[in-house]
């Protein structure tokens, strides 16, 4: 049999996974061990976790996820109020992403709540789901960007589309007419068909005065609060108390 041009030909129909397999197969002294349905089953058990692999790769690298952070790695010691039951039934496989819900993590600055945001996210790309992590600084001026060069409609239309929207630093600062608005459109078209995650300094309550307009603020939040989970840390900054590390809860 002519292995090369078998395993050119996987390649070319786009099956890796099957080649890498087969090849493998092939140096094999145990290969005679194995029946025809034994073997053919491991290629194709290859090629589905190839797959599985590579659209992993791909949810993670457009969720823009920027780090190593995961929720097996979540620091339970130090005391900041992080319910560990609570992040359990969260992340047996993403179940709020699952029903449409949302989650909102408050604290002080250094806490930890832009690295439990991001495994939160990484967890629901594991999951199967897809993510985008943006600060509320820069999704708001790709918005403004976007409504300047023509593709504000489509901008929008992909964020409606995506399983979890996490935006960071919420309400940091109080939104201008057109941020408002378009968070509401937002929050509008996501509305019981897909999740976001928010991370605030600000208690919640203080979230409608950042949002200015009365009645914009009012939809926001009738369309995000009362489907959402709250975990409300507190504490000392972990980074000051740490330093920088690799890939353990720091930031």
């Amino acid at each position: 049999m002519l292995t090369q041009p078998t395993i050119d030909k996987l390649i070319t129909m786009r099956l890796r996974g099957m080649a890498e397999a087969f090849r493998e197969q092939q140096e094999s002294a145990d290969l005679h061990r194995l029946s025809f349905e034994e073997r053919f089953g491991l290629l194709i058990d290859r090629q589905w976790n190839w797959r599985e692999n590579r659209a992993l790769e791909r949810r993670l690298r457009n969720g823009r996820l920027q780090g190593p952070a995961c929720i097996e790695d979540i620091d339970y010691r130090t005391p900041r109020g992080l319910d560990r039951p609570l992040v359990r039934s969260l992340t047996q496989e993403s179940a709020w992403v699952r029903e449409h819900q949302h989650l909102f993590l408050i604290g002080p600055t250094g806490i930890g709540k832009t690295w439990l945001a991001r495994a939160f996210a990484q967890k629901a790309c594991r999951d199967g789901y897809t993510a985008l992590f943006q600060k509320a600084a820069e999704l708001f001026r790709s918005l403004a960007t976007a409504r300047a060069d023509g593709s504000h409609s489509k901008l929008l239309y992909s964020l409606s589309r995506i399983d979890l929207l996490i935006v960071d630093d919420f309400c940091m600062a109080p939104m201008a007419e057109a941020e408002r608005r378009d968070f509401l459109e937002i929050c509008d078209a996501r509305y019981q068909t897909r999740s976001t995650l928010l991370t605030s300094q600000l208690p919640v309550a203080n979230w409608h005065a950042q949002i200015g307009d009365p009645t914009v603020a009012d939809s926001i939040l009738d369309r995000l609060v009362h489907n959402a989970h709250r975990i409300e840390l507190k504490g000392e900054s972990l980074r000051r108390k740490r330093g920088p590390k690799g890939g353990k809860e720091n930031a």
